[in-house]
């Protein structure tokens, strides 16, 4: 099961299960045994009974079996074998009993069976009566099913010969015929187990979901913590820790205060480092200008100097972009909104884009409204959006190829499209594309022919979303890419919203 409180209510099924299964096993094993026993102590009473019946039947009257000789015919002569039987008056007092009874002569053969016991099939009556010439004492056992009545108990009373020709007393009956037996506890159990186990299924699902309802919280607040200025927030923890969970939430706490403060040293030496640089470069850049437009400067300098110049640009636009990045991450970059036409931000940022293609071959197109498009931004940070986007576009789109603006207010937000025909994405990479100083292949590296700080795409992310607005990207390798930025209407930017990604 993929989640834990499945998986914790499998295991208390299975364990339930295995439970239930065990407290059957032991409650028919006892029930089974307690009923054997009662129906030993039943069979014992009656064969108590019937031997006391015959022994003071033969002390008052001196006989209690009768002979009788009746002609057995064989092939060849006639023999004449001694029948013996109780005597009508002794039988009369057996009859009549529930159980079934045997009673047999000193040498096994059979004196009387109660009208019960003849109703017995021929297997189950052949084992009684093979009990009575077993020859040995007194014994209890069970007959296993020979018949339809089932497994039979049986109970072997033997008596001493005092000269009345009764040798045995057998009572038995069918292991079915004790009430409740453990045939019924079965069937008993089949019926409440399942309601049993349903009802401890809920239940099980329902204390595995309250007791992880605490890790619940904590991935949900975890979840929230997106970049580094979420850091400050902390799970909650409730009770002294003592608990795994808690415990857990405390060391996770911990691990959150020690990135919260590296984050924010870090942030703070990214906008130390930036501002201190600033200034050093502005310097730089100075002489090398003056350098170059001096008339003095030798010509073989002038090369050197040309990629030095260009070397402290690149440097420049790497600090600004880390500057600004810094400084947002912070809460120092706040947007100064206004009410402006979006549509006049696309078509200058349309006309820089002419010209960077006028350069490189690229043709440009625009498609927006006739009409102005006014919405709540922040100009300078759009213009900067759109600039990114387009410079990106060019630089990455070969000589022959088309780069198109669109403009589209759908009333609830409005949509921003820079679509180029240029190299292209892989889409392993997309999911990087906003990362601080990633570069997806050489062709965008910042030493290649298309040199950058690497910082453009994470700025613009920054500004859709301080915006309460989104960036997406499509793209495949050598067909193009396509950007979309989405900014609403007429809603204050998201909470959060305004934090850059984090490296």
């Amino acid at each position: 099961m993929a989640t834990i409180r499945g998986r914790l209510t499998f295991g208390y099924a299975i364990t339930l299960a295995a439970s239930v299964a065990a407290l059957t096993l032991a409650l028919y094993l006892e029930r089974r045994g307690s009923a054997i026993r009662e129906l030993d102590r039943r069979l014992e009473l009656e064969s108590d009974v019937a031997v006391q019946l015959l022994q003071q039947s033969y002390a008052l009257r001196g006989q209690v079996v009768r002979r009788s000789a009746p002609a057995i015919e064989s092939a060849r002569d006639t023999v004449r074998v001694e029948r013996r039987s109780l005597e009508p008056w002794v039988a009369a007092y057996l009859e009549g009993g529930p159980d079934y009874l045997v009673v047999a002569d000193t040498a096994g053969l059979e004196l009387y069976l109660t009208g019960v016991t003849r109703t017995l099939s021929d297997a189950s009556l052949s084992g009684l009566l093979g009990l009575t010439a077993s020859g040995v004492g007194d014994t209890v056992g069970s007959l296993p099913a020979r018949g339809p009545e089932g497994p039979i108990r049986f109970r072997v009373r033997r008596l001493p010969r005092d000269g009345s020709g009764v040798g045995a007393v057998v009572t038995a009956a069918p292991t079915s015929d004790v009430p409740f037996g453990p045939a019924q506890l079965l069937r008993s159990i089949a019926v409440v187990s399942p309601m049993i186990l349903l009802g401890s299924l809920a239940l099980g699902y329902w204390q595995a979901g309250r007791g992880l309802r605490p890790l619940k919280q904590m991935t949900e607040e975890l979840e929230a913590i997106t970049d580094g200025r979420s850091l400050h927030r902390r799970l909650p923890v409730a009770g002294a820790a003592r608990d795994e969970v808690s415990r857990l939430g405390v060391t996770v706490n911990g691990m959150l205060a020690r990135l919260e403060q590296s984050f924010a040293s870090l942030r703070r030496f990214t906008a130390d480092a930036s501002h201190e640089l600033k200034t050093p470069l502005m310097v730089f850049r100075a002489g090398v200008e003056r350098a170059l437009t001096h008339p003095g400067t030798p010509p073989e300098s002038l090369e050197a100097l040309d990629e030095t110049l260009e070397q402290i640009n690149q440097m420049s636009e790497l600090v600004d972009g880390l500057l600004t990045l810094a400084r947002a991450d912070e809460g120092r970059a706040p947007l100064a909104l206004e009410q402006h036409d979006v549509a006049a931000l696309v078509t200058e940022a349309a006309e820089t884009a002419e010209i960077l293609g006028a350069e490189t071959g690229v043709a440009v197109s625009v498609e927006r409204p006739t009409e102005p498009v006014i919405l709540e931004v922040d100009p300078s940070r759009i213009r900067q959006l759109l600039l990114n986007l387009v410079t990106n576009a060019v630089k990455y789109t070969p000589a022959g190829g088309r780069v198109r603006l669109g403009l589209e207010d759908r009333g609830w937000e409005v949509a921003i499209t820079v679509a180029d025909t240029g190299v292209g994405v892989a889409a392993g990479d997309l999911p990087h594309i906003f990362d601080r100083f990633w570069r997806a292949d050489v062709a965008r590296s910042r030493t290649g022919d298309r040199a950058g700080a690497g910082l453009g795409l994470a700025i613009t992310k920054w500004i859709a979303e301080a915006h309460g607005g989104a960036i997406t990207v499509q793209s495949r390798p050598n067909r193009g890419t396509t950007f979309i930025v989405t900014l609403p209407r007429g809603r204050e930017p998201a909470p959060g919203a305004g934090d850059p990604p984090t490296a």
